[in-house]
C-alpha cells in the first residue's frame, strides 16, 4: 500500500506536511477506508447551564466508501452557537489546496413534510475532491446554553476506519460532576486537577481498522466506546439532574407543570363520546380514536420545544402537535374523565439500539402514552392516525421506556411481539394448466408485526406505491395480480386479511412429457450464507415469526408422479420447520411450517447455522415431476 501511495504522490509534491498520507503507519492504512488522523474535543464545563466546545478533526479518506467521511457538518440553535468553524483541504502528501471559511458553507434549515417549524439549524461543508487519498481537517468551536446532551467518545468510530489519534477532554469545575461509564474494555479517563478545574482525558493511538459483520452486532455493541453525561444541568431556566432515572424522569415532568387543561369544548366533546360507557378499556379507545380523528402528527423543534410539550388548548386550536404535545394531550384527555395516564419517553425506531440502563440520560427520541392497567396496561402510539390502541409493534415495541410520573422516571417494558404474535398464514387454492400456467386465490393472515407492511400499504401508499408493492410480493419470475381485497382487525394484536387472484405464467417448467413444479409457490426462503465465511461475531436474527403454509394445486388431467420431494423435519436451536407434500388424485396438497425465535448465535455456532439455512433453501426450492401417462 505504501509503495503504490509513494509512488503515484512524489511527482505531485516532493515536500511532505504533517498530514502526508506516507506518516501514517502501514498498520493503520491496510484496508481502511478512511484514517482519523487527529481528533480532538475538548467540552469545557461553565456551569450546570453553560459551556464551551473546542473540537480539530482531520481524516484522511483512501476511496470513495470513505467520502462521507471527508466533509462537515454541526447542528446549530437558540442554545448552540457555533462561534467559529474552518476548513483546509490537503492532497495525499499534505499539500494544503484549498481553504474553506463560514461563508462559503451550507447553512440551512431542515424542514420536512412532516415538520412545521424548527429552530435548529445546519452548518454543511464538502470539498468535493475526489483524487484519492485526500485529507480534510475542520475546526469549530460551539458555545452552549443550555447543557443537557455530553458526546460520547469512541476510540475507533466506525467500521473500516483506524485511529491514528483521537482524544476527549472534558474540563469542569472541581466541585461538578461529571458522569461517565466505560463499556466494552474502555478505559478509564486520565483525571487530573488544573487549579479550581477537574480534567478527564480519554485518548486512543494507533488504532488498526476493524470491520462489522453481516447480521451481526452493532458497532456499539463490541467496541469500546465511553458514555459521558451530566450530573446537574440547566436548560432555559430548567434545573435537573440527570445522576439516576428518577431524578431526570422528575425533569420531563417539571416541563409538563400546568400543561394539562383541556378548552371547555373538547371537555364537553369528551364527556358526550365515554359518559355512558362502562368498560374503562372502551373508554381509552374511543378517545385514542378520538385523537387520532382530531389531530396529527407535526414536528415543532422550537426554542424549549425541543423537550416540552406544546399545551393542550394549542393542539385542541392547531389541530397539530409534535410526539410530546399529543402524548400530553392524550394524558389530558383521559385525566379528564378520571383514567390516569403517563408519559412515557422511548428510543423509537424499527432497529433501535437498546438503551444502556446504567447510564440514565438523554437516550430517548420519541414520547408515547401509558394507561397503567394492573398487569395488562394500555400503549397509545400518538402520532399515528391509523394504528390500533395498544399497539407498539416495531417502532416501539419490546424495549425499556422512561415511564414520567410525579415521582419521576421508572424504566418499564414495552409488549414484546414473539413467534406466536408474529404469524403469516397463507392459504392457496391453485390450478395448473397442462402448459405450465398458474391461476391461484391466495388467501393470507397477517398479524403483528407481520401485518405492518400491509397495513401500511392499505392506509399510507398512493395507487402507485401499492401496484410496486403487490409486483415485489413474491418472488415469481413473471406474475400479475388482477384482484386484491383488504380487510384490517384492530386490537392490541392487529392482524391484515388480504386476499389475490395471482396468474402467473410459465411456472411450471414443461419439457416433452414432463412437468416440473415447485410446490410453494409463494413463501421460499431465499436466505443462503457463505460456508467459507470465517465468523468473528455473533450471528443475530432480529424478528420472530411464524409462518404456515396450506397449499392445493389442482393439476392437469392425466399426468402421473415420477418423483416427489420426501417430507422435511428440522427441529433445534435455530428454529422449527416443518413440510410434506403429496399427489391426492389429480391434487397437489402442500404444507409447510417455519418458525424462528430473534436470537444470537456464537461465532461456533455459524457452520451450523449456513447447514440450516441451505436445509430451508433446498426443502423450500424442490420440485416435483409429474410424467404424462401414455
Amino acid at each position: 500500500m505504501r509503495i503504490l501511495i509513494l509512488v503515484l504522490l512524489l511527482p505531485i509534491c516532493a515536500g511532505a506536511q504533517s498530514y502526508s498520507v506516507l506518516s501514517v503507519p502501514d498498520s493503520l492504512l491496510k484496508g481502511a477506508r478512511a484514517v482519523v488522523r487527529e481528533s480532538e474535543i475538548v467540552l469545557e464545563i461553565k456551569s450546570p447551564a453553560k459551556a464551551v466546545i473546542k473540537k480539530h478533526e482531520v481524516y484522511t479518506v483512501m476511496n470513495a466508501s470513505g467520502d462521507n467521511l471527508g466533509g462537515f457538518g454541526t447542528r446549530y440553535d437558540k442554545f448552540n452557537s457555533v462561534d467559529e468553524v474552518s476548513g483546509i483541504l490537503y492532497d495525499g502528501l499534505g499539500k494544503q489546496l484549498k481553504k474553506a471559511k463560514r461563508k462559503d458553507m451550507d447553512d440551512r434549515s431542515y424542514v420536512d413534510d412532516d415538520e412545521l417549524a424548527a429552530s435548529a439549524r445546519y452548518l454543511i461543508h464538502d470539498f468535493y475532491y475526489r483524487s484519492y487519498p485526500y485529507t480534510t481537517e475542520y475546526t469549530e468551536q460551539d458555545d452552549v446554553n443550555g447543557l443537557i446532551v455530553f458526546r460520547d467518545w469512541l476510540p475507533l468510530i466506525t467500521s473500516g476506519v483506524s485511529t491514528q489519534h483521537n482524544k476527549y477532554v472534558i474540563v469542569a469545575p472541581k466541585d461538578y460532576e461529571v458522569r461517565w461509564l466505560a463499556l466494552n474494555g474502555a478505559a478509564a479517563p486520565v483525571i487530573t486537577t488544573d487549579g479550581d478545574k477537574k480534567v478527564y482525558t480519554w485518548e486512543a493511538r494507533n488504532m488498526p481498522a476493524r470491520w462489522g459483520e453481516s447480521s451481526g452486532p452493532r458497532w456499539r455493541e463490541f467496541m469500546p466506546y465511553v458514555l459521558t453525561g451530566p450530573s446537574d444541568f440547566e436548560v432555559a431556566g430548567y434545573r435537573g439532574n440527570m445522576s439516576s432515572w428518577t431524578s431526570y424522569g422528575k425533569f420531563i415532568e417539571q416541563l409538563r407543570e400546568n400543561r394539562e387543561t383541556l378548552p371547555d369544548n373538547v371537555r364537553s366533546q369528551v364527556h358526550a363520546l365515554v359518559d355512558t360507557v362502562k368498560d374503562t378499556r372502551q373508554k381509552v379507545y374511543i378517545l385514542y380514536r378520538y385523537l387520532q380523528q382530531n389531530t396529527h402528527y407535526m414536528n415543532l423543534s422550537l426554542g424549549i420545544g425541543g423537550w416540552q410539550p406544546f399545551p393542550p388548548e394549542y393542539v385542541a386550536t392547531k389541530k397539530y402537535g409534535d410526539c410530546k404535545a399529543l402524548s400530553n394531550y392524550m394524558v389530558a384527555l383521559l385525566k379528564e374523565v378520571g383514567i390516569p395516564a403517563r408519559c412515557t419517553v422511548i428510543r423509537a425506531g424499527d432497529d433501535a439500539a437498546p438503551i444502556v440502563e446504567g447510564f440514565p440520560g438523554f437516550q430517548f427520541n420519541h414520547m408515547i402514552t401509558c394507561v397503567p392497567m394492573g398487569k395488562d396496561s394500555i400503549w397509545l402510539e400518538c402520532t399515528s392516525q391509523t394504528v390500533s390502541p395498544g399497539y407498539m409493534g416495531s417502532f416501539t415495541g419490546g424495549r425499556k421506556a422512561l415511564l414520567i410520573d410525579e415521582t419521576g422516571g421508572h424504566l418499564v417494558p414495552t409488549p414484546v411481539y414473539t413467534a406466536k404474535d408474529n404469524t403469516l398464514t397463507r392459504v392457496v387454492r391453485a390450478r395448473i394448466s397442462a402448459d405450465g400456467n398458474l391461476d391461484a386465490d391466495v388467501n393470507t393472515l397477517y398479524c403483528c408485526v407481520r401485518q405492518e407492511l400491509p397495513f401500511h400499504m392499505i392506509k399510507e401508499m398512493a395507487a402507485d406505491r401499492r401496484e410496486k408493492y403487490l409486483n415485489s410480493l413474491f418472488r415469481l419470475p413473471t406474475y400479475s395480480i388482477d384482484k386484491n381485497n383488504y380487510a384490517e382487525s384492530e386490537g392490541p394484536h392487529p392482524s391484515v386479511t388480504e386476499q389475490l387472484h395471482v396468474l402467473a405464467p410459465g411456472y411450471a417448467s414443461v419439457s416433452g412429457k414432463r412437468l416440473f413444479i415447485t410446490p410453494n409457490v409463494f413463501d421460499r426462503s431465499n436466505t443462503r450464507l457463505s460456508a467459507d465465511s470465517v465468523r468473528h461475531y455473533d450471528y443475530i436474527t432480529d424478528e420472530s415469526f411464524t409462518d404456515v403454509d396450506s397449499v392445493q394445486i389442482a393439476l392437469p388431467s392425466g399426468y402421473s408422479p415420477e418423483a416427489v420431494p420426501k417430507d422435511v423435519t428440522i427441529d433445534g436451536k435455530f428454529g422449527s420447520y416443518r413440510c410434506t407434500v403429496k399427489i391426492d388424485n389429480d391434487r397437489l396438497v402442500y404444507y409447510r411450517y417455519l418458525r424462528q425465535n430473534a436470537s444470537r448465535y456464537p461465532p461456533a455456532d455459524y457452520a451450523a447455522l449456513v447447514n440450516f439455512y441451505e436445509q430451508l433453501y433446498k426443502a423450500d426450492n424442490s420440485r416435483i415431476v409429474l410424467v404424462k401417462k401414455e
